[in-house]
């Protein structure tokens, strides 16, 4: 059986021994006990089938084999130095074409304001942006981070989390001076909603739960839309009740735009991830720009009540 291959602790092991006089010099430069270091160059040659070093009392050589397993070793542990080094400088200063997807409101007013900001701060990458109705699927390798919302359903993906992010449901106050405001969820059957639909998903159901128990609530449907902008608009002119995500409705309900309904009930989540294919998460320019997502949703998280209107995301 063939024996397993050695780390590069071991490599970096071995071309100490080789720079030093002795089994007893290398014990004190590595801080250790001469037969430390015996057992674990005995180790070694064991594991390989080979004999590395010859040793007299006076000094050490090595043999044939070990002259080959140095220069191999010298040269693989300097790969790895090059190779983080580069990773360290391209995290530091990340280059290259950026490739960014996210939806439609929610591109247009977060995602490419701070692709903007992340240009200004690193120059030396190329930003692209494509805003869809629906997230594309990863395996096609069109794009490099996707701004979703709610964690993917591939396990063959990384979703960084970005930022907390849940639906409330809201209506106009004139709204709900003319037709009265939910009590509880099956109210909502007899309310005019505003519905966005999004992909393939189960349009004219909203779900709502209260401890353990879920209300999923058929939903008189009066009006449409894929964009959550115009359904916002909508709304807001007193159309009915919307279901839509808190970094859309924060500035209007505190400015007593909108009114939230049915507060006491839970809605579904809509948390903001960065999503990824494994095969990007060494990437400088990657890494960089969801360290810098998470850094500008945070500081925007903590002044989302305090929005002026007309700034709120659209998803």
């Amino acid at each position: 059986m063939m024996s397993p291959p050695l780390a590069p602790s071991e490599m970096a092991f071995f071309s100490l021994l080789a720079r030093c006089s002795s089994l007893a010099a290398a014990a004190r430069e590595m801080g250790v006990s001469p037969p430390a270091v015996t057992k674990r160059l005995a180790q070694m040659e064991a594991r390989l089938g080979v004999q590395l070093l010859t040793r007299t009392t006076r000094r050490m050589h090595l043999t044939e084999e070990g002259e080959i397993y140095l220069m191999h070793a010298r040269r693989i542990l300097a790969d790895i130095e090059d190779m983080e080094r580069h990773v360290s400088r391209a995290r530091q200063q990340p280059t290259g074409l950026l490739r960014v997807n996210a939806t439609l409101g929610f591109g247009r007013n977060h995602v490419a304001p701070l692709l903007s900001r992340f240009r200004q701060r690193y120059p030396d990458v190329d930003v692209q942006l494509q805003l869809t109705v629906a997230p594309p699927p990863l395996t096609e390798d069109a794009f490099d981070i996707c701004v979703r919302f709610g964690e993917p359903p591939e396990a063959r993906v990384i979703a960084r989390p970005i930022a907390a992010n849940r639906r409330l449901l809201c209506a106009a106050p004139a709204y709900l001076a003319k037709h009265g405001e939910p009590v509880l969820p099956e109210d909502l059957a007899r309310h005019a909603c505003i519905d966005i639909r999004h992909g393939s998903e189960t349009h004219g159901v909203w779900r709502l739960r209260s401890g353990k128990r879920e209300h999923a609530i058929k939903v008189g449907v009066h009006m449409s839309t894929n964009d959550g902008e115009i359904a916002v608009n909508w709304a807001l002119d007193g159309h009915g009740i919307l279901l839509r995500a808190e970094w859309d409705i924060a500035a209007h309900l505190a400015a007593g735009r909108l009114r939230q309904v049915l507060g006491r009930y839970q809605t579904p989540a809509a948390d903001i991830y960065a999503v990824y294919s494994p095969q990007h998460q060494y990437a400088g320019r990657v890494i960089a720009f969801v360290d810098f997502l998470r850094e500008a949703f945070t500081d925007e998280r903590a002044g989302l009540d305090g929005r002026q209107p007309g700034s709120s995301a659209r998803e």
